[in-house]
Order: C-alpha cells, then sequence, then structure tokens
C-alpha cells in the first residue's frame, strides 16, 4: 500500500482529503505545518507529499528546499488557493511534481497521484466518493492559468449563501432586512458599489448578489482578491498581458476586464492594491479602455465594478498609501456588512444553513443541534463572522457520530478565549503591537491569534509579512 503525507493547516479538508484517499486505497498521514511534516518524514516512509503552499510556520516552498537539502526525492504536489506564475516556477525548480489550484478537481488529482507515483491511473469520469466528500470542489488549474479565473470559481464553489437555485438565507434581523434592501435598491443600476465589513461577513455573497439581480446578471462575474496578487503582477491580471512581456509571460494572457465584458468585476480587499495599479485602475474605469501589459493596443471595455475592504480607506488616503479619486470613483454607493454578533436573531438560522449544506457536501444526515451545543452557538462571540461558523459547522458535521451536533464538535468555540475589545485591528497606527501581543497571548497561534484580531488567517499572514513579523 503506497502513502501519502498530506500537509494541510485546514483540519477539515485534511481530513477529508484523507477519508478520500484511503478509501483509493492509500494509506494516508496528515500533518499541519511544515515541522510537523518534517518530523514524519523522518519517521515514516513516505511516497508521495500532497502539500498546501500557506502553512502556519513556513510554506510549502520551505518543505520542498528542506527535501532538497535532506536529498529526499519523494514526489511533491503543491496544492494553493494562491496559484500565480512566481510561486508554481519556484516550486517546479525546486523539484516539485505538479502544482495544482485549490479546490481541487478529484479525478484530475487522482490522475496527477498516480502520475507522480508513476502507477497506471484508472479514473472514473466522475468519482463520486469525492464527490460526496467535497460536492462544489472546481476544475484543478496550471500555473498559467489566472488567477482571477481560479478565484473566480473558488468564489462561486464557496459563496456561503447559494443563490443558485433559491437556496440561500437573508436573515431576518433587523440588520439583514436593512442589508438587503439596499442591495435590492442599488442592484438594478450602474452604480459602483463599495462594501465595507470585517472579514467572514459575506462580502463577496454580496456582489454576487448584486449581480445577479442586475440588468448583467446573464454576463460574467469575475471575483479578484487583491490581496492574494503579487504586486508585480497585479497589472497583468486586470489587464493582461501580451508574450514577452516580462519573464514567465509565456503566452499572451486575457486580463479580467476583458473576460467579464459585459459584466461584473469584483475586488476583494482593494486597499491592498500598489499605487502604481491604482493609477491604472483609475484609467481604465475613467476610459473603459485598457492596455495590455506589453501592448501598444488599447480594447474597449464595459463592466461594473464592486469593491470591498476590511480596512479604513479614509485612513489609507490620509497616509498616502490610497488615491482619493479612485476612492470616489469606487464608492458611488456604500454598503456596511453587519458582524454576526449584530445580527443576533439570525444564529440558529444560519447554523441550520450551514448544516444542510455540510449534510450535502459530506453525505450525512445530521437533523440539527442538541440543547448544549445550540446553547454554545448562540452565546459565542464569532469573531471571524459567517465564514468562520460556515467552517466551525462544516467540521462538525465531519465529526458528529449520532444525528445531532453536540457540545463535543463544538469543543474549539468553548477553547477560544473571548477577545477583548482591545484586540480588535481598529487603529492601523497599533497594528503591529496589537498582532504582537495576540501571538503572544495565544503563544504563536496564528489561527487563534486571527480570531482575537478579529480577522482571518489570511489577513494575518497578509498582516505578518507586511510588518516583518518573523515567528
Amino acid at each position: 500500500m503506497q502513502s501519502i503525507l498530506i500537509v494541510e493547516d485546514d483540519i477539515t479538508y485534511g481530513m477529508m482529503l484523507k477519508t478520500w484517499l484511503s478509501k483509493k486505497g492509500f494509506q494516508v498521514t496528515t500533518a499541519g505545518s511544515v515541522a510537523h511534516a518534517q518530523k514524519v518524514l523522518k519517521e515514516e516512509q513516505v511516497d508521495l507529499i500532497l502539500s498546501d503552499l500557506r502553512l502556519p510556520d513556513k510554506d510549502g516552498i520551505d518543505l520542498l528546499g528542506w527535501l532538497a537539502a535532506e536529498e529526499l526525492h519523494t514526489p511533491f504536489i503543491m496544492m494553493t488557493g494562491y496559484a500565480d506564475i512566481q510561486s508554481a516556477v519556484q516550486a517546479m525548480k525546486l523539484g516539485a511534481s505538479d502544482y495544482v489550484a485549490k479546490p481541487v478537481n478529484p479525478d484530475e488529482l487522482l490522475k496527477k497521484i498516480y502520475e507522480a507515483l508513476n502507477k497506471p491511473a484508472t479514473i472514473s469520469q466522475t468519482d463520486t466518493d469525492m464527490q460526496n466528500t467535497a460536492k462544489n470542489a472546481v476544475s484543478t488549474t496550471s500555473p498559467k492559468v489566472p488567477a482571477a479565473t481560479s478565484k473566480k470559481k473558488e468564489s462561486q464553489r464557496e459563496e456561503s449563501l447559494t443563490d443558485s437555485s433559491g437556496d440561500y438565507f437573508e436573515g431576518e434581523s433587523e440588520a439583514a432586512k436593512q442589508l438587503h434592501n439596499y442591495i435590492r435598491l442599488v442592484a438594478p443600476t450602474s452604480m459602483s458599489v463599495l462594501i465595507n465589513g470585517a472579514s467572514g461577513t459575506g462580502k463577496e455573497y454580496v456582489a454576487h448578489r448584486i449581480h445577479r439581480l442586475s440588468k448583467r446578471a446573464d454576463c460574467p462575474f469575475l471575483a479578484i482578491d487583491c490581496g492574494s496578487i503579487p504586486k508585480e503582477l497585479a497589472a497583468s491580471e486586470f489587464f493582461g498581458h501580451v508574450k514577452g512581456a516580462f519573464t514567465g509571460a509565456l503566452t499572451d494572457k486575457t486580463g479580467a476586464f476583458v473576460e467579464a465584458h459585459g459584466g461584473t468585476i469584483f475586488l476583494d480587499e482593494i486597499g491592498n492594491l500598489g499605487y502604481e495599479v491604482q493609477v491604472q485602475l483609475l484609467r481604465a474605469l475613467q476610459e473603459r479602455k485598457v492596455r495590455p501589459v506589453g501592448s501598444t493596443q488599447e480594447i474597449s471595455v464595459d463592466i461594473r465594478l464592486i469593491t470591498a475592504t476590511n480596512e479604513n480607506l479614509e485612513q489609507a488616503i490620509e497616509k498616502g498609501t490610497f488615491r482619493e479619486d479612485l476612492y470616489h470613483r469606487i464608492n458611488e454607493f456604500t454598503l456596511r456588512m453587519p458582524t454576526l454578533k449584530e445580527r443576533r436573531e439570525d444564529i440558529l438560522s444560519f447554523a441550520r444553513f450551514f448544516l444542510k449544506q455540510a449534510n450535502l457536501e459530506l453525505d450525512k444526515q445530521l437533523i440539527g443541534f442538541d440543547a448544549q451545543a445550540t446553547k454554545v452557538l448562540l452565546e459565542y462571540h464569532w469573531p471571524g463572522n459567517l465564514r468562520q461558523m460556515k467552517n466551525v459547522i462544516r467540521r462538525a458535521t465531519l465529526l458528529a457520530q449520532g444525528s445531532y451536533i453536540t457540545l463535543n464538535e463544538l469543543n474549539e468555540l468553548n477553547e477560544t478565549t473571548v477577545p477583548t475589545p482591545s484586540m480588535a485591528l481598529y487603529n492601523e497606527e497599533n497594528e503591529k503591537h496589537q498582532i504582537l501581543g495576540a501571538l503572544k497571548q495565544t503563544g504563536n497561534n496564528k489561527s487563534r491569534a486571527a480570531l482575537l484580531l478579529g480577522i482571518d488567517r489570511k489577513t494575518l499572514y497578509n498582516k505578518l509579512k507586511l510588518y516583518n513579523i518573523d515567528l
């Protein structure tokens, strides 16, 4: 029996992959960090490594470098939701067998595993085992696929409250009713919309909803996470490039603005864009024309822009890191996303909604939550908002043994320290101090530190890099 080591800090996703690959006849071990993976590799014989790129202590590139230094030639497949040319090239140069985007397509992943192990592939057209485990997974992409396209597919899968079949929940709280009233008012217009809100409140869902209620609903919707695009590649992602425009530009590439022609572009974490790209973006919005990197030809585009941020852009304008003219261009109408604790009346309804999704995804038939679990759900502070709740319910559904989710499956909610108001990242000038304080309080546990700070892990990783905090 051949063995696979899964290096993945998302416990639920790692367990899903382990369960599925075990059914395929592999012996599977999991590790949640580079350090843990190194320990396993020193103690056990492993035939293949399936590793995430972003990990709590280091990243998959570091693990590849360590393997090379140790002269371990174990086949290595890199997984990431942060697909970009640079990391792909670096991974392949260091000896990675392949490079795929998360969430993975089961048939394609199994094929790549067999290829890396030099084993004949016998794969069905539709692998029902993995589809039941990760029903909404999207196609595996190669390093050449635009990050914008990968983000679009991922957003379609991870849209927390899907409305493709009318299966969505807006909420009954006053905050929810006001939000969705504003959505219905602004959607049919051509106004640009800025969505303000904390991480995990459903900003991308709202952007989808605006698009689907707009006159552009039959045209493309393209979502781009500005926080995950390297600054030097942002212009290429937005406007495309021609072959040879820069190192790694092996073919012509269609940019997001051209790909979304007639439809809607959603730029998440827009505050992360570099100043030069802000200038180019403003020009594209004003003139409705784009010029691919390395080209002399302009292309006319017709898009509606929706942006989102969890940062204070007005403070960024004062600091000189965000253009005021661009701010006014993207901010014709502002939507504020309420936090989950501001819509307590909706907590149990959202929990039941996410349980329904998890039952379908994981092929389970749980009925609901017992009395103690219900009490914890209502009393918990939910710093990660809807995204955190979805992940918590998904994990609990996977672990539950009976017909109901109990307190045993929600132990992470009991273990997490309730954050004090001073821990939330309200003041940008004190962010580094607050982050260091949260890390100290949690013993450098990044996941718990992110909860204390009221942000998700991805945002924390970006801020660690921004402030050069090396752990």
